[in-house]
């Protein structure tokens, strides 16, 4: 398996990371914010988002899944959790790909059960097709379709993650 071809080149990634951090600051203009990057894919949107945000932030992350094997339980299970109370807190979650939603509404039924302030959503890459389980994601980066992408924090059994663009793997 190796990259064929370049799907979203550095340079729009990078262009859409920046209108998603105007956006961030001016909802959060008057208040403060968690960034809670979802491990292990969110990492580079969570530090690049970082560096454009001129809001009270701090950040945090959780390691989910919701696979044993290859089969998806359709349960969260959290592999390192929050080292914070986030009761009464406004948290953003920064996830790199949502497809079914099957994770994302069990972190977020998880994440409301602790009673924050409010919880939205920011995802890098969304495939539509594969939705399951609607899900609102406030703060929307690209739209792809069904190609198996990595780069830009998605991987292929570890590896691709640094890739600073998107590409398809086959």
């Amino acid at each position: 398996m190796k990259v064929t071809r370049e799907l979203i080149s550095a340079e729009k990634i990078q262009d859409k990371i920046q209108e998603l951090a105007d956006l961030i600051n001016k909802d959060y203009q008057n208040d403060e914010v968690i960034i809670l990057g979802i491990l292990k894919g969110s990492f580079i949107t969570v530090s690049d988002l970082a560096k454009n945000l001129k809001v009270d932030v701090t950040f945090e992350f959780m390691s989910i899944s919701s696979y044993e094997g290859s089969e998806s339980t359709g349960q969260v299970k959290i592999e390192k959790d929050l080292d914070i109370d986030i009761t009464g807190k406004n948290i953003l979650v920064v996830e790199d790909i949502f497809d079914t939603g099957l994770t994302l509404s069990s972190l977020l039924e998880v994440l409301k059960s602790r009673n924050p302030k409010s919880v939205q959503i920011l995802c890098t890459f969304i495939k539509e097709d594969k939705q399951q389980i609607p899900v609102d994601i406030k703060y929307k980066g690209f739209n792809i379709g069904p190609e198996f992408v990595v780069g830009y924090g998605l991987d292929y059994n570890g590896k691709y993650r640094e890739l600073p663009y998107l590409g398809v793997l086959s």
